[in-house]
């Protein structure tokens, strides 16, 4: 005679793990959304930070002396905007959904793409040399010389790379994520009791 005590505690237990299934998919649904937010953001920022930092220094010529040395954003105007552009993006990408959130996605990839090319013409020699004779045609008389700060090129391109990876997860898998809307549009559960019933009445509702 086998026991069939256990049995009727089977179903609850099915039932209890198809509940839970939708509920760990929205928290991995926020951590996602909580680590894209992150990187592309950060992405943005370091790009906006490295437009503004000096590419070249100890700037050097026959004549009366130089300007100042110019800054990525001197050398490549394109940066700055971009990056605004980026984080204008990634607020975008929170407030909407579906195929708006792709055609963001895929601008926001494009602002990367950008500011990439922008930092790549920004740290060549002939931009920089082209900078300093614009602005000192009548200080500075043969050649000019300068050293290159390598540690702000990188950081931008670093940047525009997670802009880019941003913008394509984005597209990928921005159809999943629930956006800042989600909590506004929400309807509240319809009253369940007699009480319930009546403030709501009370408060011009209509609890049917």
């Amino acid at each position: 005679m086998t026991d069939t005590g256990p049995e009727p505690d089977a179903a609850p237990r099915s039932g209890e793990q198809a509940v839970s299934e939708p509920d760990a998919a929205v928290r991995r649904g926020r951590r996602e959304l909580a680590g894209w937010l992150v990187g592309t953001a950060l992405g943005c920022v370091l790009v906006l930070v490295a437009a503004g930092r000096a590419w070249v220094t100890n700037v050097r010529g026959a004549g009366t002396g130089v300007v100042a040395a110019p800054t990525g954003g001197d050398l490549s105007p394109v940066l700055t905007p971009l990056a605004l552009a980026g984080l204008a993006g990634v607020v975008a990408v929170l407030a909407t959904k579906g195929i708006g959130r792709r055609v963001i996605g895929v601008l926001l990839a494009l602002c990367g793409v950008g500011a990439g090319l922008g930092a790549w013409r920004a740290a060549g020699g002939s931009g920089v040399l082209s900078w300093l004779r614009e602005r000192n045609v009548m200080r500075v008389t043969g050649a000019i010389e300068w050293d290159a700060v390598a540690f702000w090129p990188v950081v931008c391109a670093l940047g525009a790379v997670l802009m880019v990876a941003g913008g394509v997860v984005a597209v990928v898998r921005g159809g999943g994520w629930a956006g800042m809307s989600a909590r506004y549009t929400r309807e509240p559960p319809p009253p369940t009791d007699d009480r319930s019933m009546w403030d709501a009445l009370d408060r011009g509702d209509d609890p049917t």
